[in-house]
């Protein structure tokens, strides 16, 4: 077994322990730096965490059930050659890192990048209507011209997250589909085709292990990492009440952009959207070029062809700093999650340097959480 199958292994093991929540769990996880030291000192955990609970050494030796499932789990994903990304693998999703109850393993089986530079979700009730699978058709068809890269996530479940999934496939686009069970079934099962071919460019993602069955709580669980792993949530119909603005909710909470498409009045499943947009809570947008100039995401923006300002101060910059004024020179503006993507460092770390930036006059900050270079150091 090489040292990456045994953090797989432990990774697992870690997320069935007993009385350990995700957040817990997580941090832990980060202390320890790695799921394989907790289990290799876990006859001395105190030593190596100080503060480990008591539930947590009783937890780690009494593992032999959490063991037997992830040997088993181990065994599945080599079998169908699922790909299993632990919290320290280069290829989890690095915004989901952001999220304190972030899964620890997650599963996958398919092409798509999870740390694409552009990535949102489009989310929304099951009982759409032609209102609602012509906004995800044109919308993404309007997409695909402007923003081609953009990966899609959705649920697969009925409704818009399919018509969402369908419209990014038939336009040529990379979607996900994150399930709230494991990848031995599809659910629901009439849309086993459009996962198939998802696989090809796209995806399948779970936290939930083989033989998990689709409860109704694993579908409110995975709605956050929905949220986590997308820079933007779109919400394009929705009730009072529903997923999809639980999703909203969260991607809000994960300091996440938040869209919803209008709708009348009068019209059931667009009174939760509606709702969203009267309390400040999401941005209205009419198409996929409002969405893209809200983002920042469009070619030639008025950003863009605004005159760089003279550099007339030459501060002094830390490395961290200094990695983080060399992403912003390859683009015009970045938003936070993507320059934790693309230099490698921690949030805490890059929301730290920005601020530190932003008070030596060398980046300005934007709406939505984005930076802008005003000046080359």
């Amino acid at each position: 077994m090489t040292d990456y199958q045994q953090e797989i292994l432990y990774s697992i093991a870690l997320s069935k322990l007993p009385h350990i929540g995700l957040v817990t769990a997580k941090r832990l996880y980060e202390e320890a730096g790695s799921a394989t030291a907790i289990f290799e000192n876990r006859k001395h955990i105190t030593d190596l965490i100080s503060d480990a609970a008591p539930q947590l050494q009783d937890a780690l030796n009494n593992c032999s059930e959490a063991m037997r499932l992830a040997e088993a789990e181990c065994e599945y994903i080599e079998k169908k050659r699922i790909t299993a990304y632990t919290m320290n693998s280069d290829d989890y999703p690095q915004r989901l890192l952001e999220c304190n109850d972030a899964p620890l393993v997650l599963f996958f089986c398919g092409k798509a990048n999870l740390n694409s530079h552009h990535i949102i979700n489009i989310v929304g009730t099951r009982r759409c209507t032609q209102y609602g699978k012509d906004i995800c058709r044109e919308f993404i068809a309007d997409l695909k011209r402007e923003c081609p890269d953009v990966l899609i996530l959705s649920g697969l479940a009925y409704g818009i997250d399919i018509h969402a999934h369908r419209a990014a496939l038939q336009n040529g686009m990379s979607t996900i589909g994150v399930l709230a069970h494991g990848l031995d079934r599809i659910y629901p099962a009439v849309h086993r085709q459009t996962a198939v071919k998802m696989t090809e460019n796209g995806g399948l993602l779970t936290e939930y292990l083989s033989g998990t069955t689709p409860e109704k709580i694993n579908f409110v669980r995975r709605n956050r990492i929905v949220a986590g792993i997308a820079d933007a949530t779109i919400v394009v119909e929705s009730a009072e009440h529903g997923g999809a603005l639980i999703t909203a909710e969260l991607a809000s909470t994960y300091n996440r952009d938040v869209f919803a498409f209008p709708g009348r009045i009068s019209d059931e499943f667009s009174e939760g959207c509606n709702k969203l947009i009267a309390r400040q809570k999401a941005t209205m947008i009419l198409n996929a070029h409002e969405f893209l100039k809200s983002m920042n995401w469009t070619q030639g923006s008025l950003f863009a062809k605004e005159e760089n300002a003279q550099q007339t101060l030459f501060p002094e910059l830390t490395p961290d700093e200094a990695t983080i004024v060399q992403v912003l020179r390859n683009c015009d503006n970045k938003q936070i999650n993507q320059i934790v993507v693309e230099t490698g460092l921690n949030f805490h770390t890059v929301s730290s340097c920005l601020y530190e930036l932003e008070y030596k006059g060398v980046v300005t900050l934007l709406g939505g959480a984005r930076y802008r270079l005003i000046i080359s150091c």
